[in-house]
């Protein structure tokens, strides 16, 4: 299949780790030698001693952002670039990841092929977040999952759920997951969430060491939004394990599916039940 050619892309490093310069200077390299232009990414770019270019230039500019690092380096830019729409190619500078699955001895292959549109394009949900703060809606977005838990470790906690306006479940215990198929290998797997396949519209709803034993993780359509409020005490909202955010007494977010999709680049063999059975030691 053919997709848009890829001539310019951004690359944003794995941040605090400086002795990652050689392998970006290799993927420049590579990039260099089949003619895509490489711009790093500013933090990125400091942190090897280089000159950079802002992350919001890079968003407007590019045709692709390439993350060289783990899955945490994926997921931010993901979050960042959201509203650009810009595809996202991972290497992973280490080992595997669920998402950056490219290895650095892959990409001088794999460069010349996106040069002339021949790659796979995933599209993955994206949860969205809303919640009202003092009368102001306040968004956010989550790649792998939203997570409501207790502000301290003493307390349980009580989360109303809705589904479609209509009362769900009342979860006790330390929490609960909101997860996106691409996060269902995360948090929510070792909750004992299910696996779901990333490239489906749905999302799941895990508790988190319920105080009931017949709570169980429950899968719902993406067209499906659910509220939650917690109606005894402060909660914590966690996006993607990285950004936190304070619910408080009376207030409840609204999670639903956002309408647009995130876009990973892939080898065209990309096979996700490969990477599966791979990073979970599955059928060995």
């Amino acid at each position: 299949m053919h997709n848009k050619k890829i001539q310019k892309v951004g690359v944003i490093l794995r941040p605090f780790t400086p002795e990652i310069k050689d392998d970006y200077l290799k993927l420049e390299a590579t990039f260099k030698n089949y003619g895509v232009e490489v711009f790093c990414e500013k933090n990125s770019a400091n942190m090897i001693g280089l000159d950079g270019v802002d992350f919001i230039d890079l968003g407007k500019t590019c045709d692709a952002l390439v993350t060289l690092g783990g899955d945490g380096t994926l997921i931010s830019t993901v979050r960042k670039s959201f509203d650009f729409d810009i595809p996202i190619l991972g290497i992973h500078a280490g080992n595997l990841g669920f998402l950056a699955d490219l290895a650095l001895d892959e990409v001088d292959n794999f460069v010349q092929k996106i040069t002339l549109g021949e790659y796979k394009l995933d599209e993955r949900a994206i949860l969205e977040a809303t919640v009202i703060k003092n009368g102001k809606e306040v968004k956010m977005y989550a790649f792998n999952d939203i997570v409501l838990t207790r502000t301290r470790v003493s307390n349980m906690i009580h989360i109303e759920t809705l589904i479609d306006s209509k009362p769900f479940n009342t979860y006790y215990g330390d929490g609960v997951i909101v997860s996106t198929p691409t996060g269902s290998t995360a948090y929510n797997l070792s909750a004992g969430g299910p696996v779901m396949f990333p490239m489906t519209n749905v999302f799941a709803l895990t508790p988190i060491c319920p105080h009931s034993l017949t709570q169980r993780p429950v899968v719902l359509p993406g067209k499906f939004p659910i509220e939650m409020k917690t109606s005894e005490e402060r909660a914590l909202i966690i996006i993607d394990g990285q950004d936190m955010h304070e619910l408080g007494l009376g207030e409840s977010v609204q999670i639903k599916l956002a309408r647009k999709t995130v876009k990973l680049i892939h080898k065209e063999e990309y096979n996700y039940f490969d990477v599966l059975k791979e990073k979970l030691g599955w059928g060995e």
